[in-house]
């Protein structure tokens, strides 16, 4: 895992002048390799490559980047993994396409792969993650490529005549005629969702580039040039292709799922550095650290966080699970003056509007796996491929009871659950808990119910999952001068062709969308901030590729999600261990900002700063804050979108 960046001058230039420029991009993304520096500039043909080096594999100088291939047509600068190169290497050499190998990286397999079936048919061959730029001397053009789910961040867009890119936007300011303009309808995008949706990025005419696709600019590509990204796999189409394709054999199903996973684990767990995992005790996580100790012949490296206040806690839960497969586990509780000083680490290590505040947890355990550990897996994408989240598993039935009932009343009776303060939603649950039914157990039932109302009061499927994604129902009344547009996956959802579940749409909408833009961003970001390199092993491409075939009768049960994981989980760990409400990886985001947090999210919400920054509409957010400080309503997401924006504009809106 490293830091890539670079840029292309289509006219030419002095080699030194781009030496200095990739110098200082490459520069600005040490953290994410702190091992090694390597650049490599060609003046005459407009290229220069960067790359910080998190050595991984093969840490000797046959491993270091920017890398040519042994033909010398192709110069790669790559930031991530390649689970399966060692299968390539052979298929290589089997077919006596490979050239003398001079190191055991998965880059010099990736060129020899390129150079030998072509860049597409050698996309489409690869098991893992990453994001790369590859120079092709032979056609003068610049390649940019990621990974399946976009797992490796790249991001691309014009600085007057250079054309540049990196692993992060940081890389890009560093260039010395960075200067883009706000985007506006990517703040309206944040506020809604909390993240910026690919391809966009907060800075007009900045891109993502979107997973599962590579876009080529050419020798004589103008300033301003975009051509189109294309793809060279698609999760839509695969989700499609699928519905003629179930698994129908329940035993059938969970031995295949446990095979496929433990040999995505096998393939992840290649490193030639210290390896662990992150535990949080819940199914996904669980099941990873089960099947890593299966194959491991020593106890595996585990960490999680834990947290004082009750409903947020999970370390104990992780504890016991640990004990129970024999881990190496280390935990760490934090309060919240631990959280406040990661606060404002938050605007530099995200580089544009993030607001998922399990980035404070997450950034926390990177903190301390590393520690100890160069590498951890982890439990994500466990929910968006097998149905985890409460959407999933009440999605159906809801849409299907709503239905018949009219629009009109619908709205009344959302009217009237969105009246409902939190704080007496809470008390009653809480003094219900002992006699519910565990399914029917429910955590923050303040925020639960307010959400509900929102569900009531949606049309059509559309709408109903765009409320239950939304931070911000009305991010145009929210955001100066904002406005909407459609995100890449919003378009890829448009093109769907055929008739399939409801849950199948919901999971695809879910990875498409939220998963490659907050999950493995948050993470990504938290994790490398402090050099970490983190591997998901549910994001195998043969595990990805099963679950589509599995039906939604295997995935939502008994008012469950994930019930074919559970089933895999269940032969390593006892039920009664896992089979508790789900928790996600929170913080007590409502009571802080209340309390320690209060006096910081008032001095970055006071109406006079918030009229002159000119990001969000004054008497909106003061009555939000008011509301929520009297406990009125809990507006402690919506309140987060707007501090991290803001703070993010303190520390980069300059630059525009």
């Amino acid at each position: 895992m490293c830091g890539i960046a670079g840029l292309f001058r289509p006219g030419g230039a002095d080699d030194s002048a781009l030496a200095g420029i990739v110098g200082r991009m490459t520069a600005a993304l040490a953290h994410r390799g702190p091992d090694a520096s390597g650049s490599w500039v060609s003046g005459r043909q407009g290229i220069a490559l960067g790359q910080r080096r998190l050595a991984i594999l093969d840490l000797s100088e046959a491993g270091a980047q920017p890398m040519h291939s042994a033909c010398g047509r192709y110069t790669i600068t790559f930031n991530g993994e390649i689970y399966n190169h060692l299968d390539l290497r052979a298929e290589l050499e089997d077919a006596a396409a490979a050239p003398n190998w001079r190191g055991h990286s998965d880059t010099e397999t990736l060129l020899a792969a390129i150079r030998q079936w072509g860049l597409v048919p050698a996309l489409q061959r690869l098991i893992g993650m990453f994001a790369f730029a590859l120079w092709d001397a032979e056609t003068r053009q610049l390649i940019l490529a990621r990974d399946r789910f976009g797992e490796k961040p790249l991001f691309y867009g014009w600085s007057g005549a250079d054309l540049v890119f990196g692993s992060e936007l940081k890389a890009l300011a560093a260039h010395p005629g960075w200067a883009p303009s706000l985007d506006r309808a990517a703040l309206t995008d944040f506020m809604r969702y909390s993240y910026v949706p690919a391809p966009a990025t907060i800075w007009r005419d900045v891109r993502k580039l979107p997973p599962a696709s590579f876009v080529a600019f050419v020798a004589d590509a103008g300033p301003g040039t975009s051509p189109t990204a294309q793809s060279y796999w698609s999760l839509r189409d695969t989700v499609v292709a699928a519905q003629g394709d179930r698994i129908s054999g329940e035993s059938e199903a969970i031995a295949r799922l446990e095979q496929l996973l433990s040999t995505a684990v096998k393939r992840q767990c290649l490193s030639d550095v210290p390896l662990g995992a992150f535990l949080s005790g819940g199914v996904d996580s669980s099941t990873i650290v089960a099947l890593m100790q299966a194959q491991a012949s020593q106890p595996v490296r585990t960490f999680s966080i834990g947290f004082a206040e009750g409903g947020y806690n999970e370390a104990e839960d992780a504890r016991k699970v640990a004990q129970h497969l024999g881990t190496d586990h280390t935990e760490l509780y934090v309060d919240a003056r631990t959280a406040m000083e990661v606060v404002p680490k938050l605007p530099r290590i995200y580089d544009e509007p993030f607001a998922d505040s399990s980035q404070i947890p997450t950034h926390l355990v990177a903190q301390l796996a590393r520690r100890h550990v160069t590498v951890a897996l982890s439990g994500d994408a466990g929910d968006e491929l097998f149905g985890g989240y409460n959407r999933h598993v009440w999605g159906s039935a809801l849409q299907a009871r709503l239905g018949r009932v009219p629009m009109p009343l619908r709205r009344a009776i959302g009217a009237a659950l969105g009246a409902i303060a939190p704080e007496p939603a809470d008390t009653l649950l809480n003094m219900l808990q002992p006699v519910l039914p565990a399914r029917l157990r429910v955590r923050h039932a303040g925020d639960q119910v307010a959400k509900l109302a929102r569900i009531v009061a949606a049309d059509g499927f559309d709408g109903l999952y765009r409320t239950l994604c939304s931070i911000d129902q009305d991010p145009r009344a929210t955001v100066v001068a904002g406005e909407e547009r459609a995100s890449w996956a919003a378009s890829e959802m448009k093109q769907l062709r055929g008739q399939i579940s409801l849950l199948d749409r919901m999971t695809l909408a879910d990875s498409l969308s939220y998963l490659s833009d907050d999950i493995l961003q948050k993470v990504d970001r938290a994790a490398m901030a402090v050099a970490l390199e983190t591997r998901v092993p549910f994001l195998d491409r043969d595990v990805v590729e099963f679950s589509t075939r599995v039906p939604a009768s295997m995935k939502v049960r008994d008012g469950r999600g994930k019930w074919l994981v559970r089933q895999v989980l269940y032969r390593h760990v006892p039920a009664d261990m896992i089979d508790r409400p789900k928790t996600g990886f929170s913080i007590p985001l409502d009571a802080w900002l209340r309390g320690p947090l209060k006096s910081w999210a008032g001095d970055l919400l006071s109406p006079a700063r918030l009229k002159r920054q000119g990001l969000f509409a004054p008497t909106r957010v003061t009555r939000m804050f008011e509301e929520h400080l009297s406990r009125r309503h809990n507006h402690a997401y919506w309140l987060w979108n707007v501090l991290m924006a803001e703070a993010w504009y303190d520390e980069w809106g300059r630059a525009g």
